[in-house]
């Protein structure tokens, strides 16, 4: 019996490069949400680590650094500044400078020890030589990705 000629319009899904990386991805939001609690996005907390890194920030500069539009960088801000975290405070043609509160400040300190939890369960998987290679290659992926863009 002659074996099956294979479809050349088949694709195994599994070898697909996109759909691993949204599994990562979608991996990486519950991981998160299991860890860090339903209180701030993964999008928002690099919002406000950006600020706490860089305070006094205007926006446009933030959507740029955390690889976001600048519509979704400005309804994020309006978020976290009704949570209390963030302050905006306007500035000339129409930029907003942004901080953290004292209580952003704060509930960032309080999620140190629950980010390192958070690494460590993503990570947990793979060999120390492998978790090392798996963040160059997803560093080196994006860095190179993002250069085309420019």
């Amino acid at each position: 019996m002659p074996s099956p000629v294979p479809d050349p319009l088949s694709l195994d899904l599994y070898h697909q490069p996109g759909h691993l990386i949204r599994r990562a991805q979608q991996i990486a939001m519950q991981l998160f949400r299991e860890t860090l609690g339903p209180d701030v996005t993964p999008v928002q907390y690099a919002v406000l680590r950006m600020l706490q890194e860089s305070p006094g920030i205007d926006q446009v500069t933030l959507a740029r650094l955390v690889a976001l539009d600048t519509s979704t960088t400005a309804d994020i801000a309006a978020r976290l500044e009704a949570k209390g975290w963030i302050h905006r405070e306007l500035l000339p043609r129409r930029q907003r400078s942004l901080r953290l509160t004292a209580e952003g400040q704060a509930m960032l300190a309080d999620f140190v020890p629950h980010v390192h939890a958070l690494r460590q369960r993503m990570l947990a998987p793979l060999e120390p030589q492998e978790q090392a290679e798996f963040k160059r290659l997803l560093s080196k992926f994006v860095k190179l990705h993002d250069a085309s863009d420019a």
